[in-house]
């Protein structure tokens, strides 16, 4: 800009409108071509709104750097540069020379979300001849107080009319409120499986967004996002996980005065109606070659002891307790015991993981008894009965890598049917037993680990003896691998 201060001052504008301008013109070719998306309108302003926040900005300019010294208050306002103004809210100048005047205050309102009006357009054009006024009128305070006048006041329609400028507030991290509502959660005993599933939630908002500002975001900013994920995810996933997860944070957020509005409140997402051509459950015939098989399998070479032995116990206790199999494959030694003359499995969180976070005892059927279950438990060492603890990196990870192969082992022996959950099977098959057998809904639903649906289920407590009348009624399985097993 060279060494003199008022050359480089007046030299100022042209270069940076010019660089501006480039780079404006870059922009525009890539929307027009489909490149680019047109910038998102998060925190729209009128163009009084912003015209009254750029006339604010130059004022402030001026207080910062008129104590500064004397010879910025010794420079003349440009006559010319006055001049231009004039013409431009006079709807006079050119699209061209609109820019030069006020192209970068526009810029910048687009950056911020208040606009996305683009060049040559109408709306860009009413735009600039607001902005116009807010610079001349700022000009006409900076000279006044180059005479020591320090009342004036804008006379432009424009800056008159216009409804004040909430100020912006300061950003709030989307990664950070995530951080916070599993720390407020943990707080309260909850919240790992959440940290787990989501947390590539908020990365990949946070990667789409291109930035962390929650505040920022808009509901247009969350249905491209979930328009992007439905190309690689199913719609069912992106509900009732990805939408979920999201909604549930900062509907958390609102409610601890975070934010002001959830801006995915309102997204959804329509899933397909899934068909079902058959019971969710095993039929007996499948359940009875399910458990045949996981008594006869055998260990291959390469297979840990204890991966062998979930795969033989794991589905019997699944068919007789109706537990999710991660929850039976956490359990440990000191978690099978005897209370009078029957066998009891505790399923607790201290093991692992429990849905509920409640601790439950399950009666074990006589069966479970027969086939030597009892006998394997008490020969096991101490700790986890079904995973290597000191391999595992702790006891949830042990679990659900247990879990998920005897999942995939039991599909590979194509005992499976079509429609049918491997794990969740058994306990949509023990629930339609209690229901023939005629009990509660709520004991059986204690025995599995479901909820309370009422208020007043909460009330009263599900004995042992209770859950026992209902596991005692249980019809044993008629297999082919019975003898073989207790000989």
């Amino acid at each position: 800009m060279g060494g003199d201060y008022r050359n480089a001052v007046k030299a100022l504008h042209a270069a940076v409108a010019d660089l501006q301008f480039k780079l404006r013109q870059a922009e525009i070719k890539a929307a027009e071509a489909g490149q680019a998306p047109r910038a998102t309108v998060s925190y729209p302003l009128s163009n009084e709104q912003m015209a009254l926040r750029l006339y604010s900005i130059r004022l402030s300019h001026d207080d910062a750097v008129r104590p500064a010294g004397t010879r910025y208050a010794s420079t003349p306002v440009d006559d010319q540069h006055a001049a231009e103004l004039r013409r431009g809210y006079a709807g006079q100048a050119s699209d061209e020379e609109l820019r030069y005047l006020v192209g970068v205050p526009i810029d910048y309102f687009r950056s911020r979300g208040h606009t996305n009006a683009l060049f040559g357009t109408l709306e860009w054009r009413k735009l600039a001849i607001a902005l116009c006024a807010a610079e001349y009128e700022a000009l006409a305070r900076v000279a006044e107080r180059d005479e020591g006048i320090f009342t004036g006041q804008p006379e432009h329609p424009t800056l008159t009319t216009a409804q004040p400028v909430v100020p912006d507030l300061p950003p709030v991290s989307l990664l950070g409120l995530f951080d916070d509502y599993i720390s407020s959660r943990k707080l309260l005993d909850k919240g790992s499986e959440s940290e787990r599933r989501w947390s590539p939630v908020f990365q990949d908002l946070r990667t789409f967004l291109k930035h962390d500002d929650a505040r920022r975001m808009s509901k247009q900013d969350i249905l491209k996002w979930r328009d992007k994920l439905l190309k690689t995810k199913s719609p069912k996933t992106v509900r009732d996980v990805w939408l979920a997860s999201l909604r549930t944070v900062l509907n958390w957020a609102v409610r601890e005065d975070r934010l002001p509005s959830n801006v995915a409140a309102d997204v959804r997402q329509d899933v397909p109606k899934k068909r079902q051509v058959r019971e969710r459950g095993f039929t007996d015939d499948e359940a009875a070659r399910l458990l045949d098989a996981a008594l006869s399998y055998k260990r291959s070479e390469r297979e840990g002891e204890k991966l062998a032995a979930a795969k033989r116990w794991v589905p019997i206790l699944a068919a007789f307790t109706g537990a999710r199999v991660t929850e039976l494959t956490q359990l440990r030694k000191e978690d099978v015991i005897r209370k009078g003359d029957r066998w009891v499995i505790r399923i607790t969180p201290d093991a692992g993981s429990v849905k509920t976070n409640q601790f439950r005892d399950v009666p074990l059927h006589s069966q479970v008894i027969e086939l030597g279950f009892d006998k394997f438990v008490t020969s096991s060492p101490s700790g986890p009965l079904f995973y290597d603890a000191s391999t595992a990196k702790d006891a949830l990870s042990g679990a659900r890598t247990v879990s998920g192969r005897i999942s995939t082992w039991l599909r590979d022996t194509g005992l499976v049917p079509e429609g049918v959950q491997p794990s969740h099977g058994w306990r949509h098959r023990f629930k339609t037993l209690g229901r023939e057998l005629g009990y509660s809904d709520r004991v059986v639903d204690a025995i599995c680990g479901h909820a309370g649906r009422t208020a007043g289920d909460s009330y009263g407590d599900i004995t042992l003896a209770a859950k026992q009348r209902v596991i005692d009624a249980l019809r044993p399985y008629s297999l082919s691998k019975l003898s073989e097993t207790q000989s």
